[in-house]
């Protein structure tokens, strides 16, 4: 059996990398661009074991390339990051959906067993109350989700019009080891270490459901292997929280002060909340593993042991 990882070495697929070259005998191809987010040294254990091909899904004869006698290809491919879709959504368009198109395309061309989107629970919008199922209506709210949406409404159209066998996940905020500290948890744990500031959006009160990365891998196999082509499934890790609550977390568990919380303005479009209705991932025999509280501290604990990780950067 042969995979395609795309963006395996960034933070999601790297560890999905790892979690597949430790459990599975397949030969594994990795197609990541290495923008600033993706990191080969994230696989330097295991390059010896995989194929690693230095490419861009948004690049037709890279795709073309790598995707060739794959049996499996699983999509982490993407620009992520709310703040620079705010900025520059036009790399987010070309990536998540003019990147995700070629990927499909090739996926009917040579025709693989099975194509696995990975999305985001933040093409759902925000809700107040109440969860969303995969049935709830998408409603993203800034440039990052709409390209996320776009690339996953391509993905149902290519299963319904040419058979594509497709597969959609969707999960909620991940953290753990391999994250570019741009995201909430590694980039308050980097600065709580070095005394720096931690930014605290508007009045720090937005909620975000959080699932410790490796809870994410195994949601990701688990639908690989028995999720019905043509589906969505959300993978949420049942920990809503407000961000300042995970600012004192951090805080606490690295011993520094609450002086160190800054509050600036609210970010343009500011999701109130995300809760994920995650039934239907369950009943395919998955369930998180990692309490929030205990991955929170194995995280913390990974990026001080991990000087080599963060000098890369």
């Amino acid at each position: 059996m042969k995979i395609l990882i795309t963006g395996g070495a960034g933070f999601i697929g790297s560890n999905f990398t790892h979690y597949i070259n430790a459990n599975y005998d397949y030969e594994i191809t990795v197609l990541d661009k290495l923008t600033y987010a993706g990191n080969k040294d994230n696989l330097k254990e295991i390059l010896p074991e995989i194929q690693f091909i230095k490419g861009d899904i948004g690049c037709e004869d890279d795709v073309k390339v790598a995707m060739k006698d794959c049996d499996l290809v699983v999509n982490f491919a993407a620009e992520t990051h709310v703040d620079r879709s705010i900025e520059d959504p036009s790399i987010f368009v070309k990536t998540d959906v003019i990147g995700t198109y070629n990927l499909l395309e090739y996926a009917r061309k040579y025709d693989v067993e099975k194509y696995l989107q990975i999305s985001t629970d933040e093409v759902y919008g925000s809700i107040l109350n109440g969860s969303f199922t995969e049935e709830s209506n998408i409603d993203p709210s800034s440039p990052y989700s709409a390209s996320k949406a776009g690339g996953d409404m391509l993905a149902k159209a290519y299963h319904k019009t040419y058979d594509v066998p497709v597969l959609i996940t969707r999960s909620s905020n991940n953290f753990g080891p391999y994250q570019y500290p741009e995201k909430l948890i590694p980039l308050f744990i980097m600065n709580a270490m070095n005394d720096k500031p931690l930014p605290v959006y508007g009045d720090g009160e937005n909620i975000r459901d959080w699932i410790y990365v490796l809870d994410n891998c195994k949601g990701i196999d688990v639908v690989l292997n028995k999720g019905k082509i043509g589906e969505t499934y959300n993978i949420g890790g049942g920990n809503e929280k407000p961000n300042i609550e995970i600012t004192h977390l951090i805080l606490d568990l690295l011993g520094k002060p609450e002086s160190l919380i800054k509050y600036v303005n609210d970010r343009l479009g500011h999701d109130r909340r995300y809760s994920l209705d995650s039934t239907k991932t369950l009943g395919l025999g998955w369930k998180p593993e990692w309490s929030f509280e205990g991955a929170l501290e194995e995280t913390i604990n990974w990026y001080k042991e991990n000087n080599a990780f963060l000098n890369t950067l």
